[in-house]
């Protein structure tokens, strides 16, 4: 197999899309298997022990769902040429009418998953390749601020040289951080060197990578720690434009000192009333990316506010 058609395949992942719902199943699962390729691991493994590892993948950086099926992506991702299932009972399938199998099937008849051996072969030889399939399926399922969190949870260290596919509109950032007078939104960060900005991100609301457009409205100006926060789930906004910090979020004084005390407190306006941050990409945020439920404020056993939505 060519590169150039390995990458494709990998590029052709089919994904699952409604509207704007999140469903980083396949890719969560391509990099998981990518990871263990790279360490030269068992190319096949047993549907049991992946199922556990993609669940802990999408608890972190997967949409809160209450529950995470990795039979559908452990099954599905054979149609997309580069996976394959096997058992040693070699059974015939029960396929459902979707054409998926059971998870009760995969457990009962011990089922084993992994890349076909040319990918891996292809992959383990070509680290250049490896690379670029890797920073495609980050780019075009995750927002940068957590690759490398992402990186270090499948254990892929990607050296400083790896080509990094520039998909962004490079005029949002200034856009973005214009308009809020280049200051954080949350916590006021603004430092400088001369007149450059240092550690100040524009941060999409709906994410680009689940076609958030690169408009002032779908932006904020974080720091680079509110920004990770923002899109790991530790907090999100009300319908008035509040910091509601999740309930799952938690740590000693560094916790108090850069999200706690800012919780219930308003987002900074920026310029222009045109630029507030639209509801339809807040509710987005709200279903897709917040994690948890909203903390009650210290001290008063109430919420921030009434009537914004908060699940």
């Amino acid at each position: 197999m060519k590169d150039i058609d390995l990458l494709t395949k990998f590029n052709r992942l089919t994904v699952w899309r409604r509207g704007g719902e999140r469903a980083p199943h396949k890719p969560l699962l391509a990099l998981y298997s990518l990871g263990k390729a790279v360490r030269d691991e068992k190319r096949l493994v047993e549907f049991e022990e992946v199922s556990k590892n993609l669940v802990r993948l999408l608890n972190d950086f997967g949409p809160e769902r209450k529950n995470h099926r990795a039979e559908y992506p452990f099954w599905r991702m054979q149609k997309d040429g580069i996976w394959e299932v096997k058992s040693p009972d070699n059974p015939e399938w029960r396929l459902t009418s979707s054409g998926d199998v059971k998870k009760s099937e995969l457990i009962r008849y011990n089922a084993f998953g992994g890349f076909t051996e040319t990918v891996c072969h292809e992959v383990k030889k070509d680290p250049a390749l490896l690379k670029k399939i890797v920073q495609t399926l980050l780019d075009d399922n995750f927002p940068p601020s957590i690759h490398e969190d992402i990186l270090q949870a499948v254990g892929i260290d990607l050296a400083a040289d790896a080509a990094v596919v520039q998909r962004r509109n490079p005029e949002f950032r200034n856009r973005v951080l214009r308009a809020y007078e280049y200051r954080c939104a949350i916590c006021g960060f603004d430092i400088r060197i001369d007149h450059s900005p240092i550690g100040l991100e524009a941060a999409h609301i709906k994410w680009h990578t689940a076609g958030g457009p690169d408009e002032e409205s779908n932006g904020l100006a974080l720091c680079t720690l509110h920004h990770k926060l923002f899109d790991r789930g530790a907090f999100t906004l009300s319908n008035q434009l509040e910091v509601l910090v999740s309930d799952r979020a938690n740590g000693t004084a560094s916790f108090n000192d850069w999200l706690l005390k800012y919780h219930g407190k308003k987002l900074a306006a920026p310029q222009r009333a045109t630029y507030q941050p639209d509801m339809v990409f807040r509710d987005w945020h709200v279903r897709e990316v917040f994690r948890g439920e909203v903390r009650e404020l210290p001290h008063t056993g109430t919420h921030p506010s009434s009537g914004y939505g908060y699940r």
